[in-house]
């Protein structure tokens, strides 16, 4: 069995999206971070069920939220606040580790969420959503 550490994961992004020019960058000032991958439901149930509800997965959705800390010298902190502000899609890799695998897409950035703890350094909650894209999201790596 390989267990895997969060320290261990990657979060990626590129600025302008999947297809947006330049390289991927590791985004290294982030904390927390959690991908949400869920489906919607329909109800396929019929009388030949002998009485038990059956369901399909419909539509697929993810979000990822993290945190991090407000660095304003930060390139990485710098693309999510200018995505935020701008609607602009950024693209993210939200992988178990260098090269490994994970949700690749277009996200658009739904929260940007400045905390100002007393004897905390002043961080910065994120959420982004899969957005409107020519490029499909993908399960890269794996």
């Amino acid at each position: 069995m390989a267990i895997k550490l969060g320290m261990e994961a990657k979060l990626l992004y590129k600025v302008g999206g999947q297809a947006g020019g330049g390289a991927w960058v590791v985004l290294g000032n982030t904390r927390d971070v959690t991908l949400n991958l869920e489906a919607g439901e329909a109800d396929v149930t019929t009388r030949a069920n002998s009485g038990w509800r059956a369901t399909v997965a419909t539509l697929k959705e993810a979000s990822v939220e993290f945190e991090m800390v407000w660095d304003t010298a930060d390139a990485g902190f710098t693309a999510i606040k200018n995505a935020f502000f701008g609607n602009d899609p950024i693209g993210f890799q939200i992988l178990d580790e260098t090269s490994g695998q994970g949700l690749q897409a277009d996200f658009s950035i739904t929260n940007f969420s400045r905390n100002e703890a007393l004897e905390e350094a002043i961080t910065v909650s994120v959420t982004a959503k899969v957005t409107y894209s020519a490029t499909a999201p993908s399960w890269i790596g794996g």
